[in-house]
C-alpha cells in the first residue's frame, strides 16, 4: 500500500466518522437594511450559561458573516423539527425571489425584527459576539468561522422532536 493509499483511506475514515456526529437543523434568520435573510446550518451547539450562549461555525464566504462587523448584529435561530423537513429544501438554497425568503411560509416576527418559523422547536434571538477572521493566508484557521453569541430571547413553540442530522461524510456538506 502507498502512502497515498494510506492517506485515502484514512481521510475516508475520518469523514466517515466526523459525519456520524449528530447535529441538529437550524435556520438562522436576519435583516439587512429591512430586507430578510436566511442560513442553514448544522454546526450549532451550547456554547455558555451565564450568559446562555451559542456557536455556529459558519462557511468563511458565507454573507452572514459579513453582516455580523457593525458590533450590534442579532440575529434568530429557528430549530426544525423533524414535521419541517420539507423547509430544508427551500432554506438550503438562495430564495427563488431575492429578500422573500418566507413566500409560502408563516412566520412572526423577533424583537430585533428576524423571521421566526411558525410550528418550529423553538427560536432564541442572539447578539453575536465580535468574530476574529484571519487577517491573511498565513492565519487561516480553515473554511469556516466560529462565532458565539449570547442568547437574548426565546421559546419553546412546539412539543415536536427536533430533527437530528447524520451524514455519510463529514468531510463535505
Amino acid at each position: 500500500m502507498s502512502d497515498s493509499d494510506s492517506l485515502k483511506g484514512s481521510t475516508e475514515a475520518i469523514g466517515s466518522i466526523l459525519g456520524r456526529i449528530p447535529g441538529g437543523l437550524f435556520v438562522v434568520t436576519w435583516q439587512e437594511e429591512a430586507v430578510d435573510k436566511t442560513m442553514l446550518t448544522s454546526w450549532l451547539m451550547q456554547a455558555g450559561f451565564d450568559p446562555p450562549a451559542i456557536s455556529i461555525a459558519v462557511g468563511t464566504g458565507r454573507r452572514f458573516l459579513s453582516s455580523i462587523s457593525d458590533g450590534n448584529f442579532r440575529f434568530v435561530v429557528n430549530i426544525l423539527s423533524e414535521n419541517q423537513r420539507r423547509l430544508l429544501g427551500k432554506f438550503g438554497k438562495p430564495p427563488a425571489i431575492e429578500g422573500e425568503p418566507f413566500a409560502g411560509i408563516n412566520i412572526r416576527r423577533s424583537p430585533c425584527g428576524a423571521g421566526i418559523l411558525q410550528d418550529s422547536v423553538g427560536w432564541m434571538e442572539c447578539k453575536a459576539r465580535p468574530v476574529f477572521l484571519p487577517a491573511g493566508p498565513e492565519q487561516s484557521s480553515g473554511d469556516h468561522a466560529i462565532v458565539v453569541a449570547d442568547i437574548l430571547a426565546g421559546e419553546i413553540s412546539s412539543a415536536d422532536q427536533p430533527i437530528v442530522h447524520l451524514r455519510k461524510s463529514g468531510l463535505h456538506y
